[in-house]
């Protein structure tokens, strides 16, 4: 199946966004984390979200959801970790899945412009982006994974069916409970080293030998989830109709750039999903 946009991203953008699409009656996806935007919620105060008056990040989250909701729009929870533009459609990683789209829109937020030196060049190269993708290739090999979450203690328990050894790094304050066959390094990474392939970590304490390396993070670099996309710092280069250097990705948000408002993003969520119905009905 294949769908007519998707949309990536839970927040007011992604969330404006598919109602928008719901209501031109467009075949959608929308993909991300069901409660929607962490940065949304963690506001303890909005004073200028229009008609929404002295609101709590938390309460106008769900309000977002519930209207999402109303108007029939599902979300599926998951996390793209590449996007394929292949010409007439998008294929989009999620998971272990392969989800195929004639349009995407962004909607992922700001995502660290800074990267470890060695990722990006050793991306697919014994670096990924996802360990339940990737955990099979590991068959019997030894893996590292930087993580920045809890939610990828999991990835970690999953790829150790597959590794004979796994060492966890995590790159957050949350403790860590112990994770059966995998050792628990409090060791920061500095760089990424290799050859033909990623093959080694160093850290503040030395190096350590690898058949590969998984950086688990929420959020991805777009110009390291889309190929060929065209950035500026950690924001994607678009016009006023939202659209990017490949024809038929758009994006929406906190990604597009400053300023990082909640009532600018669903505007372009907006303008977003309606430069989409254009681009699909032009391939018409």
């Amino acid at each position: 199946m294949r769908y007519d946009v998707a949309i990536v991203g839970t927040g007011p953008a992604g969330l404006e966004a598919a109602i928008t699409l719901k209501i031109r009656k467009k075949n959608t996806i929308l993909i991300g984390k069901k409660d929607s935007s962490a940065k949304v919620k963690s506001a303890e105060k909005i004073d200028n979200y229009l008609g929404i008056p002295a609101v709590s990040g938390e309460e106008l989250a769900e309000k977002m959801l519930d209207h999402a909701s109303s108007m029939g729009v599902e979300i599926t929870e998951g996390r793209v970790t590449m996007i394929y533009p292949y010409g007439e459609y998008f294929a989009i990683q999620c998971g272990e899945e392969i989800i195929e789209s004639t349009s995407v829109i962004l909607c992922t937020g700001v995502a660290p412009a800074k990267t470890l030196p060695g990722e990006n060049e050793y991306l697919g190269r014994g670096v990924s982006y996802c360990a339940t993708c990737d955990a099979a290739m590991y068959k019997e090999k030894k893996a590292v994974v930087i993580s920045y979450s809890p939610d990828y203690e999991e990835e970690a328990v999953f790829l150790r069916k597959y590794a004979s050894e796994v060492i966890y790094i995590p790159m957050y304050k949350e403790a860590v409970p112990a994770l059966e066959g995998i050792t628990l390094s409090g060791e920061k990474p500095a760089e990424i080293k290799g050859a033909l392939k990623a093959n080694t970590l160093v850290t503040d304490k030395g190096e350590i030998k690898t058949d590969g390396i998984f950086v688990l993070r929420d959020q991805i670099s777009a110009s390291s989830l889309v190929p060929g996309l065209e950035t500026e710092g950690s924001a994607v280069k678009c016009d006023r109709k939202m659209a990017t250097s490949i024809p038929g990705l758009f994006v929406a948000g906190d990604i597009a750039g400053e300023p990082y408002q909640l009532i600018k993003a669903a505007g372009e969520g907006l303008t977003a999903a309606l430069s989409a119905v254009k681009y699909l009905n032009g391939l018409k």
